[in-house]
Protein backbone atom coordinates (compact mmCIF):
# COMPACT_ATOMS: atom_id res chain seq x y z
CA UNK A 1 0.00 0.00 0.00
CA UNK A 2 1.34 3.11 -0.75
CA UNK A 3 1.66 6.04 1.75
CA UNK A 4 -1.67 8.03 0.97
CA UNK A 5 -3.62 4.83 1.04
CA UNK A 6 -2.39 4.47 4.22
CA UNK A 7 -3.96 7.40 5.39
CA UNK A 8 -7.18 6.85 3.94
CA UNK A 9 -6.98 3.56 5.62
CA UNK A 10 -6.48 5.38 9.06
CA UNK A 11 -9.55 7.35 8.78
CA UNK A 12 -11.51 4.85 7.75
CA UNK A 13 -10.94 2.46 11.14
CA UNK A 14 -11.30 6.11 13.23
CA UNK A 15 -15.09 6.50 11.21
CA UNK A 16 -15.44 2.57 12.38
CA UNK A 17 -14.24 2.63 15.63
CA UNK A 18 -16.57 5.66 16.41
CA UNK A 19 -19.20 3.71 15.38
CA UNK A 20 -18.45 0.55 17.68
CA UNK A 21 -18.54 3.08 20.70
CA UNK A 22 -14.65 3.55 21.49
CA UNK A 23 -13.60 6.85 23.40
CA UNK A 24 -12.60 9.10 20.68
CA UNK A 25 -9.98 10.94 22.16
CA UNK A 26 -8.35 7.45 23.28
CA UNK A 27 -8.88 6.59 19.92
CA UNK A 28 -7.35 9.16 17.85
CA UNK A 29 -4.05 8.89 20.25
CA UNK A 30 -4.07 5.13 19.59
CA UNK A 31 -4.22 5.45 15.79
CA UNK A 32 -1.91 8.30 15.67
CA UNK A 33 1.03 6.70 17.92
CA UNK A 34 -0.02 3.29 15.50
CA UNK A 35 0.24 4.82 12.43
CA UNK A 36 3.00 7.10 13.28
CA UNK A 37 5.33 4.22 13.91
CA UNK A 38 4.28 2.80 10.70
CA UNK A 39 5.15 6.35 8.90
CA UNK A 40 7.87 7.58 11.08
CA UNK A 41 9.13 5.24 13.25
CA UNK A 42 10.19 6.19 17.26
CA UNK A 43 10.19 10.07 15.99
CA UNK A 44 6.13 9.80 16.60
CA UNK A 45 6.55 9.86 20.59
CA UNK A 46 8.27 13.56 20.08
CA UNK A 47 6.07 14.81 18.15
CA UNK A 48 3.28 13.82 20.45
CA UNK A 49 4.97 15.51 23.16
CA UNK A 50 5.68 18.29 21.20
CA UNK A 51 2.10 18.75 20.09
CA UNK A 52 0.46 18.47 23.63
CA UNK A 53 2.67 21.22 24.90
CA UNK A 54 1.71 23.53 21.96
CA UNK A 55 -1.77 22.67 22.57
CA UNK A 56 -1.38 23.27 26.50
CA UNK A 57 0.45 27.00 25.38
CA UNK A 58 -2.25 28.14 23.44
CA UNK A 59 -3.48 31.07 24.76
CA UNK A 60 -6.66 30.99 23.22
CA UNK A 61 -7.92 27.41 24.54
CA UNK A 62 -7.16 29.12 28.28
CA UNK A 63 -10.75 30.85 27.65
CA UNK A 64 -12.18 27.48 27.18
CA UNK A 65 -12.20 26.62 31.23
CA UNK A 66 -13.01 30.32 32.18
CA UNK A 67 -15.96 30.50 30.12
CA UNK A 68 -16.96 27.36 31.35
CA UNK A 69 -16.67 27.97 34.89
CA UNK A 70 -18.98 31.44 34.32
CA UNK A 71 -21.75 29.00 32.69
CA UNK A 72 -21.18 26.63 35.28
CA UNK A 73 -21.75 28.73 38.31
CA UNK A 74 -24.64 30.68 36.70
CA UNK A 75 -26.23 26.68 36.33
CA UNK A 76 -26.13 26.10 39.74
CA UNK A 77 -26.92 29.43 40.95
CA UNK A 78 -30.80 28.52 40.16
CA UNK A 79 -30.95 31.88 38.16
CA UNK A 80 -33.02 30.05 35.46
CA UNK A 81 -36.28 29.77 37.41
CA UNK A 82 -36.09 33.52 38.06
CA UNK A 83 -35.66 34.06 34.84
CA UNK A 84 -38.32 32.40 32.91
CA UNK A 85 -40.85 33.16 35.19
CA UNK A 86 -39.92 36.89 34.71
CA UNK A 87 -39.85 36.78 30.92
CA UNK A 88 -43.08 34.65 30.96
CA UNK A 89 -44.92 37.55 32.97
CA UNK A 90 -43.39 40.21 30.71
CA UNK A 91 -44.75 38.10 27.73
CA UNK A 92 -48.41 37.27 29.29
CA UNK A 93 -49.95 38.96 26.14
CA UNK A 94 -48.06 37.47 23.01
CA UNK A 95 -48.96 33.96 21.68
CA UNK A 96 -47.33 31.52 22.72
CA UNK A 97 -46.24 33.01 25.45
CA UNK A 98 -45.08 30.09 27.67
CA UNK A 99 -43.13 28.69 24.58
CA UNK A 100 -41.87 32.66 23.64
CA UNK A 101 -40.55 33.03 27.14
CA UNK A 102 -38.99 29.38 26.90
CA UNK A 103 -37.10 30.51 24.00
CA UNK A 104 -35.70 34.22 25.18
CA UNK A 105 -35.08 32.41 28.54
CA UNK A 106 -33.43 29.39 26.47
CA UNK A 107 -31.47 31.57 23.54
CA UNK A 108 -29.96 34.15 26.89
CA UNK A 109 -29.10 30.89 29.52
CA UNK A 110 -27.61 29.50 26.41
CA UNK A 111 -25.22 32.19 25.87
CA UNK A 112 -24.21 32.39 29.38
CA UNK A 113 -23.62 28.83 29.73
CA UNK A 114 -22.75 27.49 26.06
CA UNK A 115 -23.30 24.09 27.30
CA UNK A 116 -26.57 22.22 25.15
CA UNK A 117 -26.96 19.51 27.64
CA UNK A 118 -27.33 21.87 30.86
CA UNK A 119 -29.95 24.21 28.63
CA UNK A 120 -31.92 21.71 27.37
CA UNK A 121 -32.02 19.28 31.12
CA UNK A 122 -33.16 22.67 33.16
CA UNK A 123 -35.19 23.71 30.82
CA UNK A 124 -36.81 20.52 30.08
CA UNK A 125 -37.48 19.93 34.27
CA UNK A 126 -39.00 23.65 34.18
CA UNK A 127 -40.11 25.15 30.98
CA UNK A 128 -41.71 21.66 29.47
CA UNK A 129 -44.05 20.46 32.58
CA UNK A 130 -45.38 24.38 32.88
CA UNK A 131 -46.52 24.41 28.88
CA UNK A 132 -47.66 20.67 29.44
CA UNK A 133 -49.75 21.45 31.82
CA UNK A 134 -51.04 24.80 30.19
CA UNK A 135 -52.05 22.76 27.46
CA UNK A 136 -49.71 23.24 24.65
CA UNK A 137 -48.75 20.77 22.00
CA UNK A 138 -46.37 18.33 22.84
CA UNK A 139 -44.64 18.59 19.81
CA UNK A 140 -43.98 22.41 19.84
CA UNK A 141 -42.95 22.42 23.50
CA UNK A 142 -40.61 19.77 22.70
CA UNK A 143 -39.28 22.03 19.76
CA UNK A 144 -38.97 25.33 21.52
CA UNK A 145 -36.94 23.61 24.17
CA UNK A 146 -34.39 21.04 22.17
CA UNK A 147 -34.12 23.99 19.53
CA UNK A 148 -33.38 26.94 21.84
CA UNK A 149 -30.94 24.99 24.02
CA UNK A 150 -28.56 24.54 21.49
CA UNK A 151 -28.37 28.34 20.30
CA UNK A 152 -25.02 28.62 23.30
CA UNK A 153 -22.98 26.78 20.98
CA UNK A 154 -23.57 30.22 18.29
CA UNK A 155 -24.44 32.64 19.89
CA UNK A 156 -21.24 34.08 21.57
CA UNK A 157 -19.36 33.82 24.05
CA UNK A 158 -19.60 30.33 22.22
CA UNK A 159 -16.87 27.52 23.33
CA UNK A 160 -17.56 25.78 19.80
CA UNK A 161 -16.10 29.32 18.40
CA UNK A 162 -13.08 29.19 20.56
CA UNK A 163 -12.06 25.75 19.60
CA UNK A 164 -13.10 26.45 16.01
CA UNK A 165 -10.46 29.68 15.95
CA UNK A 166 -7.65 27.16 17.95
CA UNK A 167 -8.32 24.77 15.36
CA UNK A 168 -8.41 27.18 12.40
CA UNK A 169 -5.99 30.18 13.69
CA UNK A 170 -8.27 32.64 12.99
CA UNK A 171 -9.14 35.58 15.33
CA UNK A 172 -11.86 34.87 18.29
CA UNK A 173 -12.70 38.26 18.19
CA UNK A 174 -13.80 38.47 14.19
CA UNK A 175 -15.41 35.37 14.77
CA UNK A 176 -17.73 36.73 17.54
CA UNK A 177 -18.10 39.53 16.33
CA UNK A 178 -19.70 37.31 13.07
CA UNK A 179 -21.66 35.26 14.85
CA UNK A 180 -23.93 37.73 16.37
CA UNK A 181 -26.20 39.03 13.94
CA UNK A 182 -26.51 35.00 12.57
CA UNK A 183 -27.42 33.95 16.19
CA UNK A 184 -30.10 36.42 16.82
CA UNK A 185 -31.78 35.80 13.12
CA UNK A 186 -32.18 32.10 14.31
CA UNK A 187 -33.13 32.62 17.46
CA UNK A 188 -35.57 35.67 15.65
CA UNK A 189 -36.64 32.53 12.79
CA UNK A 190 -37.45 30.32 16.27
CA UNK A 191 -39.59 33.57 17.82
CA UNK A 192 -41.50 34.53 14.38
CA UNK A 193 -42.46 30.63 13.74
CA UNK A 194 -43.73 30.19 17.38
CA UNK A 195 -45.45 33.33 16.84
CA UNK A 196 -47.12 32.48 14.05
CA UNK A 197 -48.09 29.32 14.17
CA UNK A 198 -50.10 29.72 17.48
CA UNK A 199 -51.76 32.69 16.22
CA UNK A 200 -52.83 30.93 13.06
CA UNK A 201 -53.65 27.58 15.45
CA UNK A 202 -54.39 28.94 19.28
CA UNK A 203 -55.15 25.10 20.01
CA UNK A 204 -51.70 24.52 20.02
CA UNK A 205 -50.80 26.80 22.72
CA UNK A 206 -53.92 28.12 24.66
CA UNK A 207 -54.30 31.69 26.33
CA UNK A 208 -53.49 32.49 29.93
CA UNK A 209 -57.35 33.53 31.22
CA UNK A 210 -57.70 37.25 31.41
CA UNK A 211 -58.37 36.94 34.83
CA UNK A 212 -54.46 35.54 35.57
CA UNK A 213 -53.17 38.59 33.08
CA UNK A 214 -54.70 41.37 34.25
CA UNK A 215 -53.68 40.32 38.17
CA UNK A 216 -50.09 41.07 37.00
CA UNK A 217 -48.94 44.65 37.32
CA UNK A 218 -46.28 46.24 35.62
CA UNK A 219 -44.58 47.10 38.46
CA UNK A 220 -44.05 43.57 39.32
CA UNK A 221 -42.74 42.93 35.75
CA UNK A 222 -40.44 45.55 36.44
CA UNK A 223 -39.29 44.80 39.42
CA UNK A 224 -38.70 40.92 38.10
CA UNK A 225 -37.34 42.14 34.82
CA UNK A 226 -34.44 44.39 37.04
CA UNK A 227 -33.62 41.46 39.41
CA UNK A 228 -33.52 38.77 37.45
CA UNK A 229 -33.42 39.52 33.56
CA UNK A 230 -31.15 42.80 33.49
CA UNK A 231 -28.19 41.18 35.60
CA UNK A 232 -27.39 37.92 33.86
CA UNK A 233 -28.14 40.64 30.25
CA UNK A 234 -25.60 42.91 32.06
CA UNK A 235 -22.75 39.67 32.64
CA UNK A 236 -23.15 38.73 29.67
CA UNK A 237 -23.12 42.00 27.45
CA UNK A 238 -20.09 43.36 29.22
CA UNK A 239 -18.58 39.87 28.15
CA UNK A 240 -19.13 40.15 24.55
CA UNK A 241 -18.56 44.19 25.04
CA UNK A 242 -15.41 43.94 26.06
CA UNK A 243 -13.65 41.08 23.41
CA UNK A 244 -15.45 42.98 20.53
CA UNK A 245 -13.93 46.69 21.31
CA UNK A 246 -10.72 45.39 22.15
CA UNK A 247 -11.17 46.42 25.82
CA UNK A 248 -9.70 42.93 27.08
CA UNK A 249 -8.30 39.55 25.59
CA UNK A 250 -11.18 36.54 25.21
CA UNK A 251 -9.17 34.95 27.95
CA UNK A 252 -9.41 38.16 29.98
CA UNK A 253 -12.99 38.85 29.51
CA UNK A 254 -13.70 35.00 30.07
CA UNK A 255 -11.98 35.42 33.50
CA UNK A 256 -14.08 38.62 34.67
CA UNK A 257 -17.30 37.01 33.21
CA UNK A 258 -16.35 34.11 35.67
CA UNK A 259 -16.26 36.96 38.51
CA UNK A 260 -19.31 38.41 37.72
CA UNK A 261 -21.20 35.08 37.78
CA UNK A 262 -19.79 34.37 41.36
CA UNK A 263 -21.02 37.74 42.51
CA UNK A 264 -24.37 37.28 40.66
CA UNK A 265 -24.71 33.84 42.80
CA UNK A 266 -23.77 35.67 45.71
CA UNK A 267 -26.15 38.44 45.46
CA UNK A 268 -28.99 35.83 44.68
CA UNK A 269 -27.52 34.23 47.68
CA UNK A 270 -27.23 30.61 45.89
CA UNK A 271 -23.44 30.28 46.45
CA UNK A 272 -22.30 27.50 48.76
CA UNK A 273 -19.71 25.29 49.27
CA UNK A 274 -21.49 22.50 47.52
CA UNK A 275 -22.10 24.70 44.54
CA UNK A 276 -19.04 25.90 43.79
CA UNK A 277 -17.38 22.11 44.09
CA UNK A 278 -19.71 20.83 41.28
CA UNK A 279 -19.03 23.77 39.54
CA UNK A 280 -15.39 23.73 39.34
CA UNK A 281 -15.44 20.15 39.13
CA UNK A 282 -17.90 20.03 36.24
CA UNK A 283 -15.58 22.55 34.63
CA UNK A 284 -12.62 20.72 35.08
CA UNK A 285 -14.08 17.57 33.31
CA UNK A 286 -15.06 19.44 30.80
CA UNK A 287 -12.17 21.04 30.01
CA UNK A 288 -10.26 17.93 30.40
CA UNK A 289 -12.45 16.32 27.39
CA UNK A 290 -11.82 19.25 25.34
CA UNK A 291 -8.18 19.01 25.84
CA UNK A 292 -7.83 15.27 25.24
CA UNK A 293 -9.73 15.66 22.40
CA UNK A 294 -6.91 18.43 20.72
CA UNK A 295 -4.31 16.40 21.71
CA UNK A 296 -5.93 13.07 20.19
CA UNK A 297 -6.66 15.01 17.05
CA UNK A 298 -3.89 16.63 16.46
CA UNK A 299 -1.55 13.82 16.83
CA UNK A 300 -4.11 12.28 14.53
CA UNK A 301 -4.39 14.67 11.95
CA UNK A 302 -0.54 15.02 12.17
CA UNK A 303 0.01 11.72 11.07
CA UNK A 304 -2.71 11.59 8.32
CA UNK A 305 -1.06 14.43 6.75
CA UNK A 306 2.37 13.39 6.87
CA UNK A 307 0.93 10.08 4.95
CA UNK A 308 -0.56 12.25 2.20
CA UNK A 309 -4.24 11.96 3.64
CA UNK A 310 -5.30 15.66 3.22
CA UNK A 311 -3.52 15.49 -0.41
CA UNK A 312 -5.90 13.11 -1.40
CA UNK A 313 -8.96 14.70 0.16
CA UNK A 314 -7.93 18.00 -1.45
CA UNK A 315 -7.14 16.54 -4.85
CA UNK A 316 -10.25 14.80 -5.57
CA UNK A 317 -12.60 17.94 -3.90
CA UNK A 318 -10.18 20.38 -6.88
CA UNK A 319 -10.97 17.44 -9.59
CA UNK A 320 -14.74 17.75 -8.89
CA UNK A 321 -13.99 21.00 -10.66
CA UNK A 322 -16.62 22.75 -7.84
CA UNK A 323 -16.98 26.84 -7.81
CA UNK A 324 -17.20 28.64 -4.37
CA UNK A 325 -21.24 28.10 -3.92
CA UNK A 326 -20.62 24.28 -4.69
CA UNK A 327 -18.30 24.10 -2.48
CA UNK A 328 -19.60 25.66 0.45
CA UNK A 329 -22.64 22.88 -0.35
CA UNK A 330 -20.48 20.44 -0.27
CA UNK A 331 -18.69 20.70 2.83
CA UNK A 332 -21.97 21.57 5.12
CA UNK A 333 -23.63 18.67 3.67
CA UNK A 334 -20.71 16.52 4.66
CA UNK A 335 -20.60 18.10 8.22
CA UNK A 336 -24.53 18.06 8.49
CA UNK A 337 -24.01 14.26 7.77
CA UNK A 338 -21.23 14.04 10.40
CA UNK A 339 -23.29 15.55 12.96
CA UNK A 340 -25.51 12.30 13.09
CA UNK A 341 -22.93 10.24 14.92
CA UNK A 342 -20.77 12.78 16.44
CA UNK A 343 -20.77 15.59 18.65
CA UNK A 344 -19.95 19.44 17.64
CA UNK A 345 -16.09 19.01 18.98
CA UNK A 346 -15.10 15.97 17.07
CA UNK A 347 -16.08 17.79 13.64
CA UNK A 348 -14.65 21.16 14.54
CA UNK A 349 -11.21 19.47 15.91
CA UNK A 350 -11.15 16.34 13.71
CA UNK A 351 -12.64 16.74 10.54
CA UNK A 352 -12.97 20.95 9.96
CA UNK A 353 -8.86 21.35 9.73
CA UNK A 354 -9.59 18.79 6.43
CA UNK A 355 -11.61 21.70 4.92
CA UNK A 356 -9.45 24.57 5.69
CA UNK A 357 -6.82 24.71 3.58
CA UNK A 358 -9.21 24.48 0.33
CA UNK A 359 -10.72 27.48 2.05
CA UNK A 360 -8.16 29.93 0.11
CA UNK A 361 -8.29 27.88 -3.35
CA UNK A 362 -12.64 28.95 -3.32
CA UNK A 363 -11.43 32.18 -2.19
CA UNK A 364 -13.84 31.59 1.08
CA UNK A 365 -13.33 33.70 4.38
CA UNK A 366 -12.66 30.96 7.28
CA UNK A 367 -13.99 33.64 9.66
CA UNK A 368 -17.74 33.02 7.44
CA UNK A 369 -17.04 29.61 7.26
CA UNK A 370 -16.86 29.17 10.86
CA UNK A 371 -20.19 31.11 10.88
CA UNK A 372 -21.87 28.48 8.93
CA UNK A 373 -20.40 25.19 10.22
CA UNK A 374 -21.75 26.88 13.87
CA UNK A 375 -24.81 27.53 12.47
CA UNK A 376 -24.94 24.22 10.34
CA UNK A 377 -23.81 22.52 13.91
CA UNK A 378 -27.21 22.99 15.21
CA UNK A 379 -28.49 20.79 13.29
CA UNK A 380 -26.39 17.61 14.63
CA UNK A 381 -28.74 18.81 17.67
CA UNK A 382 -31.63 18.12 16.15
CA UNK A 383 -31.50 15.84 13.43
CA UNK A 384 -33.13 12.18 14.01
CA UNK A 385 -32.11 9.14 14.78
CA UNK A 386 -29.08 10.87 16.95
CA UNK A 387 -30.51 14.29 18.02
CA UNK A 388 -29.08 14.72 21.37
CA UNK A 389 -31.15 17.65 22.26
CA UNK A 390 -34.22 15.22 21.93
CA UNK A 391 -31.96 12.65 24.08
CA UNK A 392 -31.88 14.62 26.71
CA UNK A 393 -34.97 16.13 27.10
CA UNK A 394 -36.55 12.81 27.06
CA UNK A 395 -34.25 11.85 29.65
CA UNK A 396 -36.40 14.34 32.07
CA UNK A 397 -39.80 14.77 30.29
CA UNK A 398 -42.73 13.07 31.51
CA UNK A 399 -43.23 9.19 30.76
CA UNK A 400 -46.01 9.52 28.41
CA UNK A 401 -44.19 11.59 26.33
CA UNK A 402 -43.16 9.93 23.13
CA UNK A 403 -39.10 10.30 21.84
CA UNK A 404 -41.29 10.22 18.38
CA UNK A 405 -43.32 13.35 19.53
CA UNK A 406 -40.14 14.74 20.62
CA UNK A 407 -38.15 14.26 17.08
CA UNK A 408 -41.13 15.42 15.55
CA UNK A 409 -41.24 19.01 17.33
CA UNK A 410 -37.85 19.50 16.13
CA UNK A 411 -38.14 19.15 12.53
CA UNK A 412 -39.97 22.88 12.00
CA UNK A 413 -36.71 24.34 14.27
CA UNK A 414 -34.48 21.93 11.83
CA UNK A 415 -36.35 23.62 9.19
CA UNK A 416 -35.58 27.36 10.64
CA UNK A 417 -31.58 26.37 10.63
CA UNK A 418 -31.72 25.55 6.84
CA UNK A 419 -33.57 28.85 5.99
CA UNK A 420 -31.25 31.04 8.18
CA UNK A 421 -27.95 29.37 5.85
CA UNK A 422 -29.76 30.00 2.77
CA UNK A 423 -30.16 33.57 3.89
CA UNK A 424 -26.42 33.78 5.17
CA UNK A 425 -25.41 31.79 1.14
CA UNK A 426 -27.60 35.01 -0.60
CA UNK A 427 -26.66 37.81 2.09
CA UNK A 428 -22.87 37.07 3.57
CA UNK A 429 -23.20 40.46 5.04
CA UNK A 430 -25.28 39.09 7.71
CA UNK A 431 -22.05 37.27 9.04
CA UNK A 432 -19.39 39.69 7.59
CA UNK A 433 -20.83 43.04 8.47
CA UNK A 434 -20.12 43.62 12.12
CA UNK A 435 -16.58 42.62 12.02
CA UNK A 436 -15.70 44.63 8.77
CA UNK A 437 -17.44 47.80 10.81
CA UNK A 438 -15.59 47.01 13.88
CA UNK A 439 -12.27 46.04 12.55
CA UNK A 440 -12.30 49.56 9.97
CA UNK A 441 -13.17 51.34 13.25
CA UNK A 442 -9.73 50.76 14.90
Amino acid sequence: MTDPQVAILQMVLFILAIFLGFPIAFTLLALAVFFGLYAMGPRIFSLLVQNTYDIMANDVLVAVPLFLFMGYVVERANILDRLFNTIQLAMRRVPGSLAVATLITCALFATATGIVGAVVTLMGLLAFPAMLRAGYDVKLSAGVVTAGGTLGILIPPSIMLIVYAAASGTSVVKLYAAAMLPGFLLAGLYLLYVVGRTALNPSLAPKLPEQEVAKVSSAEVWLGLLTSFFPLTFLILSVLGAILFGLATPTEAAAVGALGALLLAALYRSLDWERLKEAVFLTARTSAMVCFLFIGSWNFSSVFSYLGGEKVIEHFILGLDLNTVTFLILTQFIIFLLGWPLEWSEIIIIFVPIFLPLLKHFNVDPVFFGVLVALNLQTSFLTPPMAMSAYYLKGVAPPQVQLTQIFGGCMPFLAMVFVAMVLIYVFPGIALWLPDLIYSLR
